[in-house]
C-alpha cells in the first residue's frame, strides 16, 4: 500500500535523514583516516628514532645515548635489570603500555623496543595529548551531526514550503471555488511550471464539466417540458371525457386506468426530475405527506396488474406517519415496491403495512436470497421470475431518492413463509 503522507512531510524527513547520513558518515570515516594515520605516524616515527638511537651507540660507543623523543634508554644485557620489570622481556617491536606516575596517576604510553648486538634500546611516547585530541575531535564531530541535521532539517522545511506552497495555493482555491459554487479560471495565478499545468489541466476539465452540466440542466427542463405538456393533454382530455352523460360502465373504467396511469406518469417524471436538480442543490423540502394518502393511492393505481391472478391486497394503517417531503418522491418509491409485490406475486396476498415511522410491503412470492437483497438495489439488476419486462432500473431509483431525503430503503426475505418483505424507514 502506497505511504498516505503529506508530500512535504516526505520532502522534510527525506532532507533530515540525508542530513544525519552524510553526518555519520563523515564522522565515521573521519574517525577511521585519524586513526589509521595517526597509528602509522606513530609507530613509523618511533620505530626510526629507537633504530637511529641504537646505530648511534653501536657506532659512538663513547658517547652517550640520545633519542630524538623524550624519554630514551639504553641498556646492554648486563645491566637490563635496571628496566622497570616488565619490559626487560620485551623483544623489538611497539607496545601499548598503561601504568602510574609519580604522582599515582593512570599513564598510557608508547614503548618502542630495539634489541640488537646486546643493546637494547626503550622509548617512550606519551600517548595521553592523542587520546585528548581524539576526544576533542570526537565531541566536535558529535555536534557537527547535530548541527548539519538540524541545519538539513531547517533546508528541508524551508524547501517544502516553497516547493510546495503553489500546490498549498492551489488547493485553497479550489476548496474557496467548492464553497462559492463557482469556478473560476486557476492557470492565470500561476507560473509556467508543473502546478501551472495541473491548474491548465483542471481548468479545462471544470470547463468540460460546467458545459456537461449545462446541457444535462437544458435536457431536463426540455423533457420536463416535452412530457408535462402531452401528459397535460391526456389528463385533461380523460376529464372531458369522464363528464360524457353517455358512458358506458366499461368505458369509465378504462378512463379511470388512464387517468391513473397519467397521473403515475407525471408523478415519475416530477420525481426524477426533482431527483436530477436535488442532487445538483440538495433535496427540496417543506411539503408535508400523509403517507397512509399516498399509499390508498398506489395501491388503487396498481389494481389493475391483479387482473387474472388469485391475489388480494390490503393496505393496514397501524398509525399515521408523515414525511417532509413531496407527494411525487413518495409517491414513486411505493409505485415500485408494491407493483414489484404484485409482479411477482402469482397468488396469496400483498399486504402495506404503514407505521412505526416507515412502511412494508409484504408478499407471498417466490421470495429473495439473503445474499442477494442488496445486489436487487444496483441498476440493471432485476430478481429472478421477473420475465421479459422491465430494466431493472426502478429499485435502483427508488435507492437514490430515499439516499437523498436520508430514508433507509431494504429487502429482506420472509422467515414465516415464502415471499419478501420491502421496507423504507423514514428519518
Amino acid at each position: 500500500m502506497q505511504s498516505r503522507r503529506k508530500l512535504r512531510y516526505r520532502l522534510i524527513v527525506s532532507f533530515a535523514l540525508f542530513g544525519f547520513g552524510l553526518s555519520a558518515l563523515f564522522a565515521v570515516a573521519s574517525l577511521y583516516v585519524r586513526a589509521k594515520v595517526e597509528d602509522q605516524l606513530v609507530v613509523s616515527a618511533l620505530q626510526h628514532d629507537v633504530d637511529q638511537a641504537v646505530d648511534k651507540v653501536i657506532a659512538h660507543p663513547d658517547q652517550p645515548a640520545s633519542s630524538e623523543l623524550i624519554d630514551a634508554w639504553m641498556w646492554s644485557d648486563r645491566t637490563i635489570y635496571k628496566a622497570p620489570l616488565d619490559w626487560q622481556t620485551l623483544s623489538t617491536g611497539v607496545y601499548d603500555m598503561n601504568d602510574v606516575d609519580e604522582q599515582g596517576r593512570p599513564r598510557h604510553y608508547k614503548l618502542a623496543v630495539r634489541r640488537k648486538d646486546g643493546i637494547i634500546g626503550f622509548v617512550r611516547y606519551d600517548v595521553s595529548r592523542e587520546e585528548l585530541g581524539k576526544r576533542q575531535l570526537i565531541t566536535a564531530l558529535v555536534l557537527v551531526v547535530f548541527l548539519f541535521s538540524v541545519l538539513s532539517l531547517a533546508i528541508g522545511v524551508w524547501l517544502s514550503r516553497k516547493v510546495l506552497k503553489p500546490v498549498s495555493e492551489l488547493a485553497n482555491r479550489l476548496r474557496d471555488f467548492r464553497r462559492a459554487g463557482k469556478a473560476e479560471p486557476l492557470a492565470p495565478h500561476f507560473a509556467d511550471d508543473e502546478v501551472g499545468e495541473l491548474a491548465h489541466a483542471l481548468d479545462e476539465y471544470s470547463a468540460r464539466l460546467t458545459a456537461m452540466v449545462e446541457r444535462d440542466r437544458e435536457f431536463n427542463s426540455d423533457v420536463s417540458h416535452e412530457l408535462r405538456t402531452p401528459l397535460a393533454v391526456i389528463a385533461s382530455t380523460t376529464e372531458l371525457l369522464q363528464g360524457s352523460p353517455d358512458l358506458t360502465p366499461k368505458l369509465a373504467e378504462r378512463l379511470k386506468r388512464i387517468e391513473r396511469a397519467s397521473r403515475q406518469a407525471t408523478e415519475l417524471i416530477e420525481a426524477l426530475l426533482l431527483l436530477s436538480r436535488a442532487e445538483r442543490r440538495g433535496p427540496t423540502r417543506g411539503e408535508t405527506t400523509e403517507v397512509g394518502k399516498v399509499a390508498t393511492d398506489v395501491i388503487e393505481s396498481q389494481r389493475p396488474q391483479m387482473r387474472g391472478k388469485p391475489l388480494t391486497i390490503e393496505l393496514e394503517v397501524r398509525s399515521a406517519v408523515s414525511v417532509n417531503a413531496p407527494a411525487s418522491v413518495l409517491a414513486v418509491a411505493l409505485t415500485n415496491l408494491i407493483g414489484n409485490a404484485i409482479k411477482y406475486t402469482l397468488e396469496g396476498s400483498v399486504q402495506v403495512v404503514v407505521g412505526d415511522g416507515g412502511v412494508e410491503v409484504i408478499d407471498t412470492g417466490p421470495g429473495i436470497k439473503p445474499e442477494e437483497a442488496e445486489r436487487l438495489f444496483q441498476r440493471g439488476v432485476r430478481g429472478e421470475g421477473a420475465g421479459g419486462s422491465g430494466a431493472g432500473l426502478g429499485l435502483a431509483i427508488v435507492r437514490r431518492l430515499c439516499e437523498l431525503y436520508g430514508w433507509d430503503v431494504a429487502m429482506r426475505p420472509r422467515t414465516d413463509t415464502n415471499g419478501a418483505i420491502a421496507s423504507i424507514t423514514f428519518s
